[in-house]
């Protein structure tokens, strides 16, 4: 991924308000982000811990989506659970269901689209081993090679942005 700049990750967002975007906080490690690891920014607002924000590369510019994170529970140290954007397994603590306004007037309404993911969403670093879950059994081996796991992630990843920006017009209605 290409380094962003402040004023454009801000300008970035499509399910929240400019106030808002203008309002969150970028990751405290953000002068120092890998960067050229990295297949999309994505962190847990430090000054709202029950927001997270995904900025995602984009051929017409970087496309930027808020979501709101589950306050924390009770979680067993004997379960596990599976992102569905990188396929990481993790202790049940380390993936949350991340819910996601949707874009336009239906987020307005209070419509959301959800999916679990690596709570601290890491997933670039996940699938390129420089970060490890924190899992009992360890993490298992996969037989595909990195960019075929790169591009698994972001295809699952763009599926999700596909739900948050879908226009009304894509939207069934009652009896469809």
């Amino acid at each position: 991924m290409e380094p962003l700049t402040e004023n454009t990750i801000r300008s970035s967002f499509v399910n929240c308000t400019k106030g808002e975007a203008r309002r969150l906080r970028l990751p405290l490690d953000f002068a120092e982000s890998p960067w050229q690891d990295l297949d999309f920014l994505g962190w847990v607002d430090p000054g709202a811990p029950l927001r997270a924000h995904l900025v995602i590369p984009r051929p017409d510019g970087p496309l930027g989506i808020t979501l709101r994170v589950p306050g924390t529970g009770r979680t067993s140290a004997f379960k596990s659970s599976i992102c569905q954007v990188c396929l990481t397994a993790h202790a049940s603590s380390g993936v949350s269901l991340l819910a996601a306004p949707l874009a336009g007037a239906r987020g307005r309404e209070g419509n959301t689209v959800g999916i679990y993911f690596c709570a601290d969403l890491a997933c670039s670093l996940y699938v390129r081993g420089k970060r490890q879950p924190k899992l009992r059994a360890g993490r298992p081996n996969e037989t595909l090679g990195l960019a075929e796991r790169v591009a698994r992630t972001m295809e699952n990843l763009d599926a999700f942005v596909a739900k948050v920006v879908a226009t009304a017009d894509s939207t069934p209605t009652a009896g469809s």
